[in-house]
């Protein structure tokens, strides 16, 4: 029970802006396992399918068997990829909503030196409420960069295999 006592002064100290910041951090590790769900699960499909079509072929030189394996590889890339845009932007968003944060603590700070004359407790209350956004902010954006690289790596790895599988020796 300390822990969601912690958590929700944590949020109280940090202002609204630390839900928007939960939020985007869970729908980022929410993509972000999700295409590790699609490695493990459904990626072998979607190669496979390529592949069979592309071998069901009988020739494999003219212009329409290039474009056809350019397409091939086109939609499988588009799979593989999935929501990697949608995982980047949250990373990118996170550190600005920090800064949102800390825009909305430093207002606090303001209206409290101008209506209490500069009262510390007041003022303590919005300088945390400037600084704990920003850190949580990054430290979500960081998190996000760290499992995206792995997720980087397994895409350009992935594509660059099947565009060598699709071979042209018909």
């Amino acid at each position: 029970m300390d822990i969601f006592v912690a958590i929700n002064r944590f949020f109280e100290q940090g202002g609204d802006v630390l839900y928007l910041i939960a939020l985007t951090t869970f729908m980022m590790w929410v993509l972000i396992l999700e295409r590790v769900w699609y490695f493990v699960r459904e990626h072998r499909n979607v190669v496979k399918g390529a592949m069979d079509i592309w071998e069901s072929r009988d020739e494999r030189r003219s212009w329409s068997a290039h474009a056809i394996r350019r397409a091939l590889v086109s939609e499988a890339g588009a799979k593989i990829s999935g929501s990697m845009p949608i995982i980047l932007t949250c990373i990118t968003l996170c550190p600005l909503l920090g800064l949102l944060g800390t825009v909305t603590g430093m207002i606090q700070v303001f209206d409290a030196m101008a209506t209490q004359g500069g009262n510390a407790r007041s003022m303590a209350a919005g300088v945390s409420a400037a600084t704990i956004p920003t850190m949580s902010g990054m430290i979500a954006s960081l998190s996000g960069i760290m499992g995206t690289t792995f997720l980087r790596r397994k895409i350009n790895t992935e594509r660059e295999l099947l565009d060598r599988h699709l071979t042209m020796d018909h």
